[in-house]
């Protein structure tokens, strides 16, 4: 078959499933004003079969796209307040004993559902961030020496607040990588915030929203993700950015003295994933190089360790992105 044929037929699948994608985003406009970016890399995500990190500050909606999302989606949806006197076992779940038969009973912890919002992340110590790692990696958790799988789709949504770092845990390396996206939420500019002052100024709870679909056309929609076409010169390119943050000077980027620890393999991976569903959310079934430049930020944000020059000079590693993306040819 040749190659534009192939395309045109995923562009059909595309058109024909991906119609809940425009439901979603409506249902979540009526509960979120503003905030189109973040809305959009939450169903990438989703669709993409990653995890996202959302960083910023108090009363931006956060946690109130996660609920609108569970609801717009009719999914399993658990939150889950880290706190620093936070158990493991008060997250995947433990083992009762029952005196009446002399047997431990299962009780499955929070973390089997499809959502899973885990707010301020960073507030709990390391053994509990831990606990996520089997999770979050392997869509399984054990308790006991029994190993239970998780729902499908499961999703973890971390949230944490920049501004306050008292008391609070960061999260290690190893961890940070498991995230698909790192999400920076700003605030709303001022039409917006009036917008959202008319809305939400009330006593009255707000009704919750109406399901536009169900998980089940998730699961369908990844199939058809995993078949949107990545030409070649797509793949160069994202393995020349994941290149270029681990040696930039081969890319005549002068930021060699910035950069601490470039981004690993699976940073090309997550970067493809993503733009593959970042395409089907367009109404696309190929990935072109704007879905890489307009996803990459949030891909390779987290995965970029910056050097103590670097923060003497006040360079971010989004600035560092932000250079790569600028500098490096555009197939």
């Amino acid at each position: 078959m040749p190659l534009d044929a192939d395309v045109n037929e995923i562009d059909a699948l595309v058109e024909a499933q991906g119609g809940f994608v425009s439901d979603i985003m409506d249902a979540l406009g009526r509960s979120i004003v503003g905030q189109k970016d973040m809305l959009e890399r939450l169903l990438v995500g989703l669709l993409a079969n990653g995890h996202v990190l959302i960083e910023g500050a108090p009363g931006l909606a956060k946690t109130r796209a996660v609920v609108a999302l569970a609801q717009a989606l009719h999914a399993q949806y658990q939150r889950i307040q880290f706190t620093p006197d936070l158990l493991p076992a008060d997250l995947i779940g433990t083992l009762i004993y029952r005196p009446q038969t002399g047997d431990f009973t299962v009780r499955k912890g929070p973390v089997f559902a499809n959502l899973v919002l885990a707010d301020e992340i960073n507030r709990a110590p390391a053994k509990v961030q831990s606990a996520l790692l089997e999770a979050m990696q392997e869509n399984q958790v054990t308790i006991g020496d029994e190993t239970f799988h998780l729902p499908q789709p499961f999703l973890v949504l971390a949230t944490q607040n920049p501004l306050e770092q008292e008391g609070t845990y960061p999260l290690p390396e190893a961890q940070v990588d498991r995230f698909m996206l790192k999400l920076r939420v700003d605030y709303p500019n001022r039409a917006e915030e009036l917008e959202i002052l008319e809305r939400m100024a009330t006593t009255q709870r707000e009704a919750p929203l109406q399901p536009v679909t169900d998980t089940s056309a998730i699961l369908e929609a990844r199939k058809i993700v995993d078949r949107v076409y990545l030409d070649d010169k797509i793949k160069n390119y994202i393995v020349d950015l994941v290149h270029a943050t681990r040696h930039p000077d081969d890319h005549g980027l002068d930021v060699r003295a910035y950069i601490d620890f470039g981004a690993s393999p699976r940073a090309s991976i997550y970067l493809a994933l993503a733009s593959k569903a970042y395409a089907f959310i367009k109404g696309r079934g190929y990935v072109t190089p704007q879905d890489i430049k307009a996803i990459a930020p949030d891909v390779l944000r987290h995965r970029v360790l910056i050097t103590y020059e670097a923060e003497a000079a006040d360079v971010s590693a989004d600035a560092i992105v932000a250079q790569i993306l600028d500098r490096l040819p555009v197939p």
